[in-house]
């Protein structure tokens, strides 16, 4: 199990057991790193997890809570999660993903023009040093938009543009609960760009590939 995977599990079990009860505070970090055998970057990634579907409430400049845990507000966002390790759509869309990024980035190292390219490179200059999983997904969103565009095909950019959304939200997922999902995507983006910019279609497309298969890979993984 993934380590940020084992850390969401104990704070879980401390809810599930009582140890935590709803509007109770979590101890400090350290205190609760300790406690539970965990580093504080792995209970950090957890918290933040948890709190994206509505489990934990983080106040800035306060402390961390469990929320109320009252069905009518966790259900709608535990559904996503539920979503994508219930359903293999999720799982099909990235696959037929996998066929088309790298044909339209093999393309857009052919196609794009200078204009074009600038505005890829803005978009990458736009990720600050320490982005958060959201921002980055943003972005990444925006990156492959623009490529598909630049392949100079329509049709193949209306279909990527359209299995795009209904993938983000496992892309997110990803990036919070795997180790170091957003330094590796980031890196794997400026490489794509290279390879766009230098007009090399079969390095472009082989980034590409790499870049949608990880994402591909962890959720085979997560869904079994």
């Amino acid at each position: 199990m993934p380590v940020t995977d084992e850390a969401i599990e104990k704070i879980k079990g401390m809810i599930v057991s009582g140890e935590l009860r709803p509007g109770d505070r979590l101890p400090k970090e350290p205190e609760l790193a300790r406690q539970l055998g965990l580093s504080r970057s792995s209970l950090r990634e957890a918290v933040r997890a948890l709190s994206l579907i509505h489990v934990l409430d983080v106040r800035q400049g306060d402390a961390t809570y469990v929320t109320s845990l009252e069905p009518s507000l966790l259900l709608g966002a535990m559904s996503f999660v539920v979503d994508f390790h219930q359903d293999d759509t999720v799982l099909d869309l990235l696959q037929v993903r996998g066929i088309l990024e790298p044909a339209a980035t093999a393309l857009a190292a052919q196609h794009m023009d200078a204009e074009q390219l600038q505005r890829l490179r803005t978009v990458l200059d736009a990720v600050d040093e320490s982005p958060t999983v959201e921002e980055l997904v943003q972005n990444d969103l925006e990156f492959h938009r623009l490529i598909a565009d630049g392949s100079g095909n329509t049709v193949l950019s209306s279909m990527l543009d359209g299995i795009s959304g209904p993938t983000a939200r496992a892309r997110v997922w990803r990036g919070i609960t795997e180790e170091d999902a957003v330094r590796r995507t980031h890196e794997q983006h400026e490489m794509i760009y290279a390879a766009i910019a230098a007009r090399q279609p079969d390095l472009a497309r082989s980034w590409a590939t790499v870049h949608v298969a990880g994402v591909e890979q962890w959720l085979r993984s997560t869904l079994a």
